[in-house]
């Protein structure tokens, strides 16, 4: 699969550097569970995903340079207020360095782990990630 856009390096703190390892180490349960089936799909050869990918001042779950596409497994804090805030802070940091943002929730990943897959690989087939909301 050829880049959709020309290559260039992301800032990210270094300081997330070691934060990033870790948490690698210590992935959740929908985490993981996203990860094992991502790494099952046939695109998953052409396609190259890193897991807690420092990007900026964050940290994001997943991330495929090709498409330049992050995607969030959002646990049940996430539907807090505050983290609302913190989450959409982020994604307007990681829409402004030409990145879009794909979200799930952990329900998501548990349930209908299939669907979140096709939805993927739709984004894959067309070779683009979607387009950002009006």
């Amino acid at each position: 699969m050829s880049p959709k856009k020309q290559s260039r390096k992301l800032p990210y703190s270094t300081d997330l550097k070691e934060r990033a390892r870790k948490l690698r180490i210590q992935s959740t349960p929908a985490e993981k569970h996203f990860w094992n089936n991502l790494r099952k799909m046939p695109f998953y050869s052409s396609t190259t995903f890193n897991r807690q990918k420092p990007i900026g001042n964050y940290i994001v779950d997943f991330y495929c340079h090709q498409l330049q596409l992050v995607i969030e497994i959002d646990g049940d804090s996430h539907s807090e207020s505050l983290a609302q805030i913190n989450d959409t802070q982020r994604t307007v940091f990681l829409e402004s360095q030409g990145l879009m943002v794909l979200r799930f929730t952990n329900r998501e990943v548990k349930d209908n782990i299939e669907a979140v897959m096709v939805e993927i690989e739709k984004l894959i087939e067309k070779g683009k990630s979607p387009q950002p909301p009006s």
